[in-house]
C-alpha cells in the first residue's frame, strides 16, 4: 500500500540535504572570495605573503620597513608572516603538503632539493627569463637539475662564541686554538665553575646542528663527508677522528645538559644567559644577542683544528635564501619582490641589518658602522674557505636526521664502534642518492 506518509518523509531529508549541500557551497564560495580579496584587494591591487624567520632575527621593524618601501616604488603590498626559523620550517613544510604555501617563502639551502622535487617551490630561471633579469649579479643560485630554485639573500658565516668571562672565571688565559686544547678548557671550565664548555643542539626535530655545529669541526680542519658529490663517510679518516672527538667530549660531561632535545634557538639562549662557554653560531644571532645580554663579555675565534692540521680552515655558511612558492596566483610580482630585496642598495643594507655578507655580488654595504665583532668575524671569514657541504644534497635535512640519529646511538654506546656507525649511517644516506 502506497505510503505518503513515509514519501512526505523522504522528500523532507532530501530537501533539508540539498539545503545544506547549497549552504557549504555558499560558503566555500564566501572563504574563497575572501582569500582572493585578501590577495588582490580593491580594484586589483596584489598583496603577497612573505613567510620568513628574518623578521624575529631583524632590528625590530628592519624588514617591515624595506617592504613598506617596495610596496611604495610598486603599490604591490606584502604581508610578513614572522616567526623563528624552527617555526617558519615546519609551518612552510605544512604549506607545501597543502598547496598553501605563501607567495614567497624564506629557504634554507637543505630544504631546496625536497621541495623543489615536491614541485612546492617554483622554477626561478623561468620567472627570471620572463622578467629579463640579470642574475649575473647573484654571487650564488641553489639548482636542482639544472634549474634555479633559491636565491641566497645574505650569507652567514658560523664562527666559534666564547664567553671570555667564563674563561676568565675558570683560570684560562688562552685561545683554544687545537682539539687537545679545546678538551683540557672545557675540562677545566666544567670542574672549577661548574658550566658547560661546549653546547651542541641535537634535536631530531631540527636536526641543522649536525651541519653548523658537528661538521664544523670536521670542515675546521680541511675535511669532508662527500666524494665527487656522494656519501663518503666510511673509511673516512677525517670523519672517524671527529665523531671519536665530540664523542670524548660528552664523555667528559663538558656538553651542556639537554643535548638531544635542544634546538638552536635553545643554544643561543643557554649562551646568552651565561651557562655555556662556546658555541658554533651563525653571525644572525649577533645583534640579537646584544640586545638581550647587553653586558655579556664574549668573543670570537675559528673553530678549533684537529692537532697537526695546518692548513686553511673550512667556515661553515648558511644564507637567508628566498623562494617563490608553485601555488602562487601571483608569481610575477612575487618575483618583483625577490629582485627589490635582491637589488644592490637593498640587498647591502640587509647585509648590513643583518649582520652578514650581500647576496649580490654588485652590492657595497658600509660596515664602517658594523659591531667590532662583526668586523673581527669577516676577517675570520676571510682567513677560510666557506663550506657546507649539505647545501642542494637529496632529502638533505634526514641526511641530518639520520647521522643525528646514529650519532647519538654511538654516544649512548647502544653502537658499539665509530666504524659501525658511520658504516649505518652511509647505508642510509646511500639510499637517498640512488
Amino acid at each position: 500500500m502506497f505510503n505518503l506518509k513515509a514519501l512526505n518523509k523522504s522528500v523532507l531529508s532530501i530537501v533539508m540535504i540539498v539545503s545544506m549541500l547549497i549552504a557549504l557551497v555558499g560558503c566555500n564560495q564566501s572563504e574563497t572570495s575572501t582569500k582572493d580579496s585578501e590577495s588582490e584587494g580593491k580594484d586589483g591591487e596584489v598583496t603577497l605573503e612573505f613567510q620568513q624567520w628574518w623578521g624575529v632575527e631583524l632590528p625590530d621593524g628592519a624588514l617591515q620597513e624595506i617592504v613598506d618601501e617596495f610596496t611604495a616604488d610598486t603599490g604591490i603590498k606584502v604581508k610578513l608572516l614572522s616567526n623563528p626559523y624552527a617555526d617558519t620550517k615546519t609551518q612552510i613544510a605544512a604549506g607545501a603538503a597543502a598547496g598553501t604555501m605563501a607567495d614567497v617563502v624564506g629557504l634554507d639551502g637543505s630544504w631546496v632539493y625536497d621541495f623543489a622535487k615536491q614541485g612546492s617551490i617554483a622554477n626561478m630561471t623561468e620567472l627570471m627569463d620572463a622578467d629579463g633579469y640579470d642574475d649575473s649579479q647573484l654571487s650564488d643560485q641553489i639548482k636542482v637539475d639544472g634549474y634555479t630554485y633559491m636565491i641566497p639573500v645574505v650569507n652567514f658565516a658560523y664562527p666559534m662564541y666564547v664567553n671570555m668571562d667564563i674563561l676568565k672565571e675558570a683560570g684560562i688565559t688562552g685561545i683554544p686554538k687545537t682539539w687537545s686544547e679545546f678538551t683540557e678548557a672545557t675540562d677545566k671550565i666544567t670542574k672549577t665553575t661548574g658550566k658547560a664548555g661546549w653546547a651542541i643542539p641535537m634535536s631530531t626535530e631540527s636536526p641543522s646542528g649536525i651541519q653548523n655545529n658537528f661538521m664544523s669541526w670536521l670542515w675546521a680542519s680541511g675535511g669532508s663527508m662527500l666524494k665527487d658529490g656522494k656519501p663518503a663517510l666510511t673509511n673516512n679518516k677525517d670523519l672517524t677522528a671527529t665523531v671519536e672527538f665530540v664523542k670524548e667530549l660528552f664523555d667528559s660531561k663538558v656538553v651542556a645538559p639537554g643535548a638531544y632535545a635542544m634546538k638552536e634557538a635553545d643554544m643561543v639562549e643557554e649562551f646568552t644567559n651565561g651557562r655555556v662557554a662556546f658555541m658554533t653560531d651563525s653571525l644572525a644571532h649577533l645583534t640579537t644577542i646584544k640586545k638581550e645580554a647587553p653586558n655579556l663579555n664574549f668573543d670570537f675565534m675559528p673553530v678549533p683544528v684537529k692537532d697537526g692540521y695546518s692548513g686553511k680552515s673550512g667556515m661553515d655558511v648558511a644564507n637567508w635564501g628566498i623562494g617563490v612558492a608553485e601555488n602562487s596566483e601571483h608569481k610575477a610580482e612575487a618575483m618583483k619582490l625577490v629582485e627589490y630585496l635582491m637589488s644592490p642598495e637593498v640587498n647591502a643594507k640587509l647585509a648590513v641589518l643583518a649582520n652578514a655578507f650581500p647576496g649580490n655580488s654588485t652590492a657595497e654595504p658600509d660596515y664602517s658602522a658594523a659591531d667590532e665583532l662583526f668586523v673581527k668575524a669577516y676577517e675570520l671569514y676571510q682567513n677560510s674557505y666557506a663550506v657546507n657541504e649539505f647545501t642542494g644534497l637529496p632529502t638533505s635535512e634526514e641526511l641530518m636526521r639520520s647521522f643525528d640519529e646514529q650519532l647519538q646511538l654511538y654516544l649512548d654506546g647502544d653502537t658499539k664502534s665509530v666504524n659501525d656507525m658511520l658504516k649505518e649511517t652511509q647505508g642510509i644516506w646511500e639510499e637517498s642518492f640512488e
